[in-house]
């Protein structure tokens, strides 16, 4: 998985490429651990529209990107979300826990 930033008006968007599964999580945590102390951000956006798998783990992520933005004052959301990715999200009821696009 690739993780590239884009940082917009006050928002990040997190665009995630490919598999998200345990082996990439030291790449996800480094695309989000900068924009934790980022004062100019308010929101973050995670963008699965390339992203064609995901596992339990990468819920954890989210759970743990979660609680870190939000310990920040930041929102953050899911979008792109389609297929597989959405199914598992559904199941996991993230739709009570995030803000889906």
């Amino acid at each position: 998985m690739q993780a590239n930033v884009i940082k917009e008006d006050g928002k990040a968007t997190i665009k995630l490429n490919g598999r998200f599964d345990f082996n990439t999580h030291r790449d996800f945590r480094s695309a989000y651990e900068p924009l934790i102390a980022d004062a100019a951000l308010k929101a973050v956006t995670v963008d699965f529209s390339s992203v064609d798998y995901l596992d339990s783990s990468a819920l954890g992520m989210l759970l743990m990107l979660r609680d870190k933005m939000g310990g920040a004052n930041k929102e953050v959301a899911l979008t792109g979300v389609r297929g597989n990715v959405k199914q598992v999200l559904d199941i996991a009821n993230f739709g009570k826990l995030f803000q889906i696009c």
